[in-house]
């Protein structure tokens, strides 16, 4: 019985201690409980003045970005001013460089050519001057012989009868003379030839002709005998007349042949040959086509039989030998004259490469001034589309920076 008691004592306790402890328990987890409903209602106030504060910031931060926006529009339309003014001072100051450049270029150039169509008129005029003194020169010696035409068609016209007037020996003679003179004054210089002109040995030629050495003067004789070729061919005459006409014919030449060499072949003096005219051509084309030993005699004797149509080449030749002596005498003249216009065309080809380098600068600068108004233009479209330099983008985030630090 006293363990019955015994045993229900203990678990009594037993149970009685597990009652307390399970309401310490409760009480406990009620505390906690309560605890924690109260942190979490003070978290909840935390969040709500947070949110609060929250809300707060972004309004004042919202008004703060306003303001900035505000600023940053009117900072950026004052950049944007500044950007355009300097732009236009810049391409004001470029254009006007550009005018001025290009003046003195247009003036520099228009200078240049102006003295290089100086010195080109300046060479033309001369060039023009020379060529009127040729062509006055060519007109006056055409006016020379026009004039002895007329002389030579006047005497004609006035000769009644060539058989009347080479009938006499002394009309002959005259004759011949004339036509030789008139052949020798078309061709020949006033001042290289003289007609009746008188040697050392007393004798008078009927033209010496004045030639540079080594040919030296040479004469001229114009009388030739007539008679007994005019009987050698009139056919109406007996056969033996006629045969004996000839023979006397080649004596008459031959004397002549020798008179000739005898008198007009001085040496120191002449030439060492002479000339014999013959004033018609009907003779001395028989000479030379009937009578060779004629011929070969005055080769021997050094004179040159010529009619009037030889005679003209012949004075054609000496007035050439003359322009050529007259040359040589003037070469270094005209060498001199070749110097200088080496030296005219050398700084005339000196001038030209200037001139081409001008042009060639010229073409530069304006490539260059070309690229630089591009690149304006490029520029002007870049501020047309708000397109800003880096160093321009670094000067407002720079103010942005700084204007943000000030609302902090």
């Amino acid at each position: 019985m006293n363990m019955n008691i015994n045993n229900i004592t203990l678990i009594d306790l037993i149970m009685l201690a597990l009652l307390l402890l399970a309401v310490v328990l409760l009480w406990r987890m009620r505390g906690q409980q309560l605890r924690t409903d109260m942190r979490n209602e003070e978290q909840n106030r935390q969040f709500q003045n947070i949110e609060a504060r929250l809300r707060e910031s972004r309004e004042s931060q919202l008004n703060s970005l306003a303001a900035m926006q505000g600023k940053f529009e009117q900072r950026f339309g004052e950049m944007q001013h500044s950007i355009e003014k300097r732009l236009g001072e810049m391409s004001q100051i470029s254009i006007e460089k550009s005018a001025d450049s290009n003046k003195k270029m247009q003036e520099m150039l228009h200078q240049r050519l102006n003295e290089i169509s100086g010195q080109v008129e300046k060479r033309l005029s001369k060039g023009f001057e020379k060529t009127t003194e040729t062509f006055t020169d060519v007109v006056k010696r055409l006016a020379k012989i026009d004039e002895a035409q007329k002389r030579i068609t006047e005497l004609s016209t006035s000769v009644v009868s060539l058989q009347e007037v080479l009938s006499d020996k002394r009309s002959r003679g005259a004759f011949g003379e004339v036509q030789m003179a008139a052949l020798v004054r078309n061709m020949m210089p006033e001042s290289n030839f003289s007609l009746q002109h008188t040697l050392t040995n007393g004798t008078r030629v009927d033209c010496m002709l004045f030639l540079p050495e080594p040919t030296g003067d040479l004469a001229i004789d114009s009388k030739f005998p007539l008679d007994s070729y005019k009987r050698m061919m009139d056919n109406e005459l007996a056969e033996s007349d006629r045969q004996t006409a000839e023979r006397q014919f080649r004596q008459d030449v031959k004397k002549h042949i020798k008179d000739i060499s005898e008198k007009y072949i001085i040496p120191g003096e002449t030439s060492d040959s002479a000339i014999m005219f013959i004033p018609a051509e009907s003779v001395f084309a028989e000479i030379h086509a009937h009578q060779p030993e004629l011929v070969e005699d005055s080769h021997r004797k050094r004179v040159w039989m010529v009619s009037p149509s030889t005679l003209m080449a012949v004075l054609t030749t000496v007035r050439a030998v003359l322009k050529d002596a007259a040359t040589r005498k003037q070469v270094h003249l005209i060498q001199e004259h070749l110097v200088g216009l080496s030296k005219d065309f050398g700084r005339f080809k000196k001038r030209m490469d200037n001139l081409s380098n001008h042009i060639r600068m010229a073409n530069d600068d304006v490539k260059e001034v070309s690229t630089s108004a591009n690149k304006i233009s490029s520029r002007f479209e870049k501020i047309e589309k708000v397109e800003l330099e880096h160093e321009d983008i670094d000067l407002l985030d720079k103010d942005l920076d700084d204007e943000v630090g000030d609302t902090e």
